[in-house]
């Protein structure tokens, strides 16, 4: 049986411990600041059960799963799991970043290179991965260190026990204590992965390790940002913010005891980078980043032509010139998801996208999705200022009256006109707009990080080659210098 959207809301009805605003929360399913953005998510596994055949796949268990957790070992199957993950992202408008299919990605890339681990912690992700594949569990992870001295290392930070560590290990498993950001999605999540991506020295053992644990695990505590969606007055006033707001949140771990079986990486610094590069979970979790991307792109790209159309500025020649720039950015996007499928390498029997494509387009997202947001803008001039306070004024009296007389377009009516500056504001400069920037500006890392794994994964030795090859066609002709010279 395909997991449905009811079935996801009742494995969120546990004892999860996650505060905001100084209360604990009783219930993420109907809480104000989070219902929206779980019933979006509960949304995408009705779509999945819906479309049955497109989303899913089975196992060799015999249950029926998100294509996400697939190992594809062709192009076509790469391409398959590819479209489901498009129409996953076309529910959110590409606004939720951390949907299911996220660390799902993630742990199908750790599998894909499950040779690189050692007994028994192989056996762990292994056991593991049949599990949440099976169970078609939404997992979230935490793989970022807290924000404090970024000159010194984790072990050093002021006051000590900020990161996340292993603190205690026993028969039964390891014990862990610290913090972790951010836990994206992390509270309409089932599970949540710890882990991290920072590189670690001699001495810091301690948070060398890989580990899952239940969200509602003893001890594991979320402390969320601020609720957009609480602050949304309506949907027409915030059309994204109230449906799309998939949170964030710090997570506090407070000796949390997690079982062996679900231990992947211990106290290991050489595994703790290579579960990442010597697999294949950077590129497949990046992959979805990347068709994300594309998929909230060609929305972006169609709010743009819209702005134009009801401002009446799409004939101007720099209006479309505008819009053109912005096609051919956001196709650049595409192109290079085609293109990492296309020229995808084959590893270890499985079929992955082309890496240094696929960090190609890392490092043209991080710039590029500023573009469209700086570009949006300048074609919404003060509309996106100048809309009504609320869908209160909407009152069929005096105040609507006064909404017709000064909101006027030559392509709809006040309520249209309104409705599209609304929605605008939201994705751009609404405090869900702003967020999307950061998000998306520094998600995959800091631009000198994205961009130097373009060099180190690039093939220097082709063009290097090339320059070599042309240079040994020619030489310094020293007799007939010498010739000339006598």
């Amino acid at each position: 049986m395909v997991k449905d959207g009811a079935a996801h809301l009742r494995s969120l009805r546990d004892d999860r411990c996650i505060f905001i605003d100084g209360r604990r929360v009783q219930d993420v399913t109907t809480d104000p600041a989070f219902a929206g953005a779980v019933a979006s998510a509960a949304a995408l596994y009705d779509h999945q059960a819906r479309h049955a055949e497109a989303m899913t796949f089975e196992t060799e268990t015999g249950a029926r799963v998100n294509r996400a957790w697939s190992l594809p070992r062709s192009h076509a199957e790469l391409v398959a799991r590819r479209r489901a993950m498009e129409a996953w992202a076309e529910q959110s408008c590409g606004m939720i970043g951390r949907s299911p299919d996220h660390v799902a990605s993630t742990f199908v890339g750790f599998m894909m290179g499950l040779h690189a681990y050692a007994p028994p912690r192989a056996a762990a992700l292994a056991d593991y991965f049949a599990h949440a594949r099976d169970k078609d569990l939404f997992l979230s992870y935490v793989i970022v260190n807290p924000q404090a001295d970024k000159a010194k290392s984790a072990g050093e930070q002021p006051g000590g026990g900020l990161v996340a560590s292993v603190v205690d290990e026993d028969s039964h498993g390891i014990t862990i204590s610290g913090a972790k950001m951010l836990a994206t999605s992390g509270i309409m999540a089932n599970d949540l992965m710890v882990s991290g991506f920072a590189a670690l020295g001699p001495g810091d053992e301690a948070f060398a390790f890989t580990a899952v644990t239940p969200i509602a695990t003893a001890g594991l505590k979320l402390h969320s940002r601020r609720s957009y969606e609480a602050a949304a007055t309506s949907t027409f006033d915030y059309p994204l913010s109230s449906r799309f707001d998939e949170n964030d949140a710090v997570v506090v771990f407070e000796d949390v005891k997690i079982p062996w079986d679900r231990v992947f990486v211990h106290r290991d610094l050489r595994m703790a980078q290579a579960q990442w590069h010597e697999t294949r979970a950077h590129v497949m979790q990046n992959y979805q980043c990347i068709v994300r991307l594309m998929v909230k792109l060609r929305f972006l790209l169609g709010l743009a032509h819209k702005v134009a159309e009801v401002n009446g500025i799409l004939g101007f020649p720099q209006t479309r010139e505008t819009l053109g720039l912005l096609a051919a950015k956001a196709q650049n996007i595409e192109a290079l998801v085609v293109a990492m499928e296309a020229a995808g390498e084959n590893f270890h029997g499985y079929f992955v996208p082309n890496r240094p494509m696929l960090v190609t387009a890392q490092v043209i997202a991080q710039t590029t999705y500023p573009d469209f947001i700086e570009a949006i803008r300048g074609l919404a001039g003060g509309g996106v200022i100048m809309v009504p306070s609320s869908a209160a004024d909407f009152d069929g009296a005096e105040i609507e009256g006064l909404i017709r007389a000064a909101q006027r377009s030559p392509v709809t009516d006040s309520e249209g006109r309104v409705k599209l500056m609304k929605l605008v504001w939201d994705a751009i400069g609404s405090e869900f707009g702003s967020r999307h920037l950061q998000y998306e500006m520094f998600y995959s890392g800091a631009p000198f990080v994205v961009r130097g794994n373009s060099y180190r994964f690039h093939d220097w030795a082709r063009e290097i080659g090339f320059v070599e090859g042309f240079m040994d066609s020619y030489a310094l002709d020293r007799t007939a210098r010498k010739a000339a010279a006598e």
